[in-house]
């Protein structure tokens, strides 16, 4: 029997799990609900959510409503008769209305091994705190932030490479992967809702710009992560000469130095900022109102003189 899914996602982490669900026989997706277009780029032009592109690819029926709350929301919710309504980073908590609608629930998904890194950015939690695994979560939607009891979940280890860009990718593949299979076995009520341990659970908050500022205090190791966590948005930088440098890659080497921390050295070819405990090595940065480079292109051209040091965070 086919089920009907009302699919709720917005980011371009929500479209594996789209494609997977609109490609399964198993599946019928009655209607996409995504964001409404927002103005975006240099001419603040409306684009779409991913989302939207994708659904409008595959001939889906598509609704972007301004919010969940409203009348109409909930007739074209209530007109798509779904079986269980599938919420892919949608970007709104739904109402005890929505939640109650399905008869299979509302199941979410969610890039943690929750109940570790509940809320808005366990990606960069995870790369920030050098975990060595995080995975993705299938939950039943509850009102309470990503508490509710896990359906399904699955662990992917982690290389210390990541960015927040890469490791996204790589768990919205996960995460297509684990869908219909874990709504198959839902629906068919051969899976268990287990409770989440509340005592070990840990919060992420929505980032921002500043939360991309680097501390040069803050030791080697640490600024590696946020370079990664931070990339590709809001990005790691840092202030020189009273203008903004993003570092976008960067390598490190714990070695004792006597240098001042923040201090720039010339480490041919790259640029290495002191650290205390070893050299943040900046492979690629983008100045200030130019295009991404190289460090050594943006050393070559940057004419430093020989006391040169970065603001502290």
């Amino acid at each position: 029997m086919t089920a009907r899914v009302v699919f709720l996602g917005s980011p371009e982490f929500a479209v594996p799990s789209l494609r997977a669900l609109a490609a399964d026989d198993r599946f019928d997706v009655a209607l996409v609900v995504t964001q409404p277009d927002r103005p975006a780029g240099r001419g603040r032009r409306l684009q779409p959510p991913p989302v939207a592109e994708v659904a409008r690819e595959l001939g889906l029926s598509l609704f972007q409503p301004r919010s969940l709350r409203s009348a109409e929301t909930f007739d074209a919710l209530a007109a798509a008769r779904a079986d269980v309504f599938i919420v892919v980073a949608y970007g709104e908590i739904l109402r005890r209305r929505v939640l109650e609608m399905p008869p299979g629930g509302v199941l979410n998904v969610h890039p943690s091994l929750l109940p570790r890194y509940r809320g808005s950015s366990p990606i960069p939690a995870a790369i920030l705190n050098g975990d060595t695994e995080t995975g993705v979560s299938v939950i039943k939607l509850v009102r309470a932030l990503d508490a509710g009891p896990i359906v399904a979940q699955r662990s992917v280890g982690l290389t210390g490479l990541e960015t927040s860009g890469s490791l996204s990718e790589e768990l919205a593949r996960v995460a297509a992967e684990m869908l219909p299979y874990t709504m198959e076995k839902w629906l068919a009520g051969r899976l268990a809702a287990v409770p989440q341990d509340d005592a070990g659970a840990s919060y992420t908050r929505e980032l921002t710009k500043d939360d991309g500022r680097i501390d040069w205090r803050a030791g080697a190791v640490g600024i590696e992560r946020l370079v990664r966590a931070m990339n590709p948005w809001p990005t790691a930088w840092t202030i020189l000469a009273g203008r903004r440098l993003s570092i976008l890659a960067c390598h490190i080497s714990l070695q004792p130095t006597k240098h001042t921390t923040t201090t720039i050295t010339v480490e041919p070819p790259l640029p290495a900022v002191a650290c205390g405990d070893g050299f943040v090595y900046l492979d690629r940065v983008r100045p200030e109102g130019r295009a991404e480079m190289s460090g050594a292109d943006w050393l070559r051209g940057a004419r430093l003189p020989p006391d040169a040091r970065f603001e502290d965070g």
